[in-house]
């Protein structure tokens, strides 16, 4: 499943029918017929996201999100509401209760699934730099957060030159303090734009889709991916305000540029901005020197291994599966005792390198041991985790690695890996779970070496060769 949905609705035609597109989308749905189910729902099962009714027969959707927001496990979890027309007054009401997004009836499928990938995008995003900020305070290393906070800076970019922002800007800069310019699509792009916090594309001109390729941009530049982006588009550009929100963008203003629902908007989007920065230089000068190794650049066994409880704790609250994986390079003495240690730290090093590109960003890669590296999987069933080994296994093995020295020397390389996983109501310790692992890793140097082992709960499994060629080709 790719998320867990809430639907909170009065009438069970609604549920249904929300509830059979969520599920061919293949998210997890669970029900509530009032608003006072639906918060014990949250408080129980915690989902990862709220569709409510704005007319439920105890309480609007405006004082649901006001009761939403006030308890401490939910104020991060993501709501959209659905009222029964598209009246603007009763979207900025929605809005400033703590709605995260207002979809009115009939709901368009189209951009419900799109927000929907959004908002539990930048949920799981944040989620996991939070998790690992929260491994940092078990380690004493966080620090204090700043009390103050200078204002941002939002760039607000019209794509065409006809579209008008002039007055919108204005509003803006009265309502906000933060700094608010407007800058046409090319001087966006400059190194003078470097620092915005927020990008608003204004693509409400004659051309629909203007703002795509710019939005790519952003998103592809260095100097500009970690930006908040903010599209605004022609209620009838549904197909282009959908493929915003997949390309990037972190909200969407699909009425036109209005300045009083960007008021709204654009405080949540700066607030998260600064949360995921503040997250990221928490972790990257916090952490540096006392839990990465010097030589690869990887995390330590000293912050792999409370990581690992902030992971199984994560996994049982959601009730989802993870995966440990325990790779080894297969004969590194004979590789330092032939070529020299100079040598083997290479290979470490590339070792190292073909594994963290080969994995996704809320995976954890770690040297725990001289030439034994730990892959920590969320969210990672069985079939997934020994695809990933084995596709790991294929991109150390399947190009040789040039040594330093005179002359051109290429070795291969292989890996032994063992997997184990850890399903939803196991109950199992990542101590347990990483035993498996490693249980697993010596029957695969058993078995003959450049091999992935299986540890399922039972006796260590060998991948199939069938199944190796097929990860290799498939992969995740």
């Amino acid at each position: 499943m790719t998320g867990r949905i809430l639907i909170a609705d009065g009438v069970p035609t609604n549920r249904i029918v929300l509830r059979v597109k969520l599920t061919a989308a293949y998210y997890e749905v669970l029900q509530a017929g009032s608003g006072a189910d639906a918060l014990r729902l949250v408080a129980r099962d915690k989902p990862d996201l709220v569709i409510v009714a704005a007319d439920l027969a105890d309480m609007s959707g405006a004082e649901f999100c006001r009761r939403l927001r006030s308890r401490p496990e939910a104020v991060e979890t993501p709501v959209i509401v659905v009222p029964p027309d598209s009246d603007r007054a009763d979207r900025l009401t929605l809005l400033a209760a703590g709605a995260d997004e207002v979809l009115p009836r009939p709901v368009d499928e189209l951009v419900l699934l799109a927000r929907l990938r959004s908002l539990l995008r930048a949920r799981n995003a944040e989620d996991e730099l939070r998790m690992r900020e929260v491994t940092q305070k078990a380690l004493g290393m966080a620090e204090d957060t700043a009390g103050f906070e200078a204002p941002a800076r939002v760039t607000v970019v019209p794509v065409q030159p006809e579209i008008p922002v002039r007055s919108a800007v204005a509003t803006l800069r009265t309502r906000l303090r933060d700094r608010i310019e407007a800058v046409t699509p090319d001087m966006a792009l400059r190194h003078d734009c470097a620092g915005t916090d927020v990008f608003v594309i204004v693509d409400t001109g004659t051309r629909a889709g203007s703002g795509l390729s710019l939005l790519t941009q952003l998103r592809a530049s260095p100097l500009f991916r970690q930006a908040a982006i903010v599209y605004v588009s022609r209620p009838e550009c549904r197909r282009e305000a959908a493929s915003a929100l997949d390309l990037g963008a972190g909200d969407l203003l699909s009425q036109g540029f209005d300045a009083e629902e960007l008021v709204l908007r654009l405080p949540r989007q700066i607030a998260r901005k600064r949360t995921e920065d503040r997250l990221r230089d928490t972790m990257r000068n916090s952490l540096r020197a006392a839990v990465t190794d010097p030589l690869t650049g990887l995390y330590n066994r000293r912050y792999a291994l409370p990581y690992l409880s902030r992971l199984a704790e994560r996994a049982a609250a959601h009730t989802r599966p993870y995966a440990l994986l325990l790779a080894d390079i297969d004969y590194f003495k004979r590789i330092n005792d032939t070529h020299g240690h100079a040598s083997g730290d290479v290979v470490l090093v590339e070792v190292a390198q073909r594994i963290s590109q080969n994995l996704r960003a809320a995976d954890l890669v770690a040297r725990i041991g001289g030439e034994e590296f730990l892959i920590a999987i969320p969210d990672a069933a069985p079939g997934v985790a020994s695809r990933t080994a084995e596709r790991l296994r294929h991109v150390i093995g399947s190009v040789p690695f040039s040594l330093p020295g005179p002359g051109t020397k290429a070795i291969d390389v292989t890996l032994s890996i063992g997997v184990a996983v850890a399903m939803p109501g196991s109950g199992e310790m990542p101590e347990t779970l990483l035993d498996h692992a490693d249980r697993a890793l010596y029957a695969a140097k058993g078995a003959g070496r450049n091999q992935v082992m299986l540890a399922p709960g039972a006796p260590p499994k060998l991948i199939s060769p069938e199944a190796s060629l097929r990860a290799v080709s498939g992969g995740r």
